[in-house]
């Protein structure tokens, strides 16, 4: 018997190339566009970082300028014994007054409730705002409904540093009065200038406030409302050396141009004749471009911008808020 051999077509040489050459073309688009969209995948996370960093920046700020004290919110010029001007004396396009500044009244001890036993979950602050003017004198502030032990626990806890250490708690602070001070009369001078300020030396029972003596001839108004704080902040940019300009990618940027860190100062007391540089301080936000602030009335205007370096690329975030107290 006989088999007959039948052939079967297959690709020719010319057609195995041209296979070949389209593939290698499609490849070479795929990879194209996979790098693309690792570029822009890259491109978009630096965005939505630098973005996240500027809005947790900008909201710490916010948040603790809803307690500051009227009329003394200052601009100081870079450098914690500068000149300083209210803030809302600041003339138009003025570059020297970068720190800004203020007296903080006492929030956490204001909304502490206390919850001991015998009275429950009763609303009690730890200062609760109020004089008695009969049961006040020259050196004593009497305040009822306040917890003032309370208060010595709570200034201490917050003004702990890394290492435990803590101020010295309610003798750390002081008492205003509405309408009786302004940024020239609240220690911002330095040489103990706050004149119309009554700091604290104690407690003498739990509702009421040993004050410094105030010496003969000295006359401070005294009203049935007043504000307690134990602090003044300070937002101060801080210039990029060589060095940290170099590590995170900002070799085109001249030292003192373009890019600070912008570093919180607190704990504190300018009625005792300290300012921010003898405060502690942490870092709040790094990389800053653009930190600007104006203010008006009770409201202030709040800009931060942060500047990242990523693969030779320059990302920008901006954000921009405002602070009605």
């Amino acid at each position: 018997m006989m088999q007959t051999l039948k052939y079967k077509k297959a690709f020719s040489m010319i057609e195995v190339v041209f296979v070949i050459v389209v593939l290698g073309i499609v490849a070479s688009i795929g990879s194209q566009i996979i790098v693309q969209v690792y570029e822009g995948y890259i491109m978009q996370r630096a965005v939505h970082r630098t973005s996240i960093k500027t809005e947790l920046a900008i909201n710490q700020l916010v948040n603790r300028l809803t307690y500051s004290l009227p009329r003394t919110v200052i601009a100081r010029k870079n450098g914690a014994s500068a000149d300083f001007l209210p803030i809302e004396s600041i003339p138009a396009g003025d570059t020297l007054h970068t720190t800004l500044e203020w007296i903080g009244y006492d929030n956490d001890g204001f909304g502490a409730v206390d919850t001991s036993p015998t009275t429950g979950a009763k609303r009690r602050p730890a200062w609760s705002g109020y004089a008695d003017l009969s049961a006040s004198s020259i050196d004593d502030l009497s305040t009822p409904g306040s917890r003032l032990g309370a208060l010595n626990t709570i200034i201490n806890n917050l003004s702990k540093d890394a290492g435990g250490t803590a101020n010295s708690g309610i003798a750390d602070s002081a008492i205003l009065f509405p309408d009786t001070y302004d940024a020239y009369t609240v220690g911002y001078d330095g040489g103990i200038s706050a004149e119309n300020i009554h700091r604290v030396a104690g407690q003498t029972v739990d509702t009421e406030l040993d004050l410094v003596n105030r010496g003969l001839g000295v006359n401070r108004p005294v009203k049935e409302h007043y504000k307690l704080a134990w602090t003044a902040y300070a937002v101060v940019p801080v210039a990029l050396t060589a060095a940290e300009l170099h590590d995170r990618g900002f070799d085109d940027i001249d030292v003192g141009d373009g890019v600070w860190d912008l570093r919180l100062y607190y704990d504190y007391q300018p009625w005792d004749d300290e300012n921010y540089a003898n405060g502690k301080s942490q870092i709040l936000i790094r990389n800053v471009s653009v930190f600007n602030f104006t203010g008006s009335g009770s409201s202030i205007r709040l800009k931060i911008c942060q500047r990242e370096n990523i693969g030779g690329v320059t990302v920008n975030s901006c954000k921009e808020k405002a602070v009605i107290r």
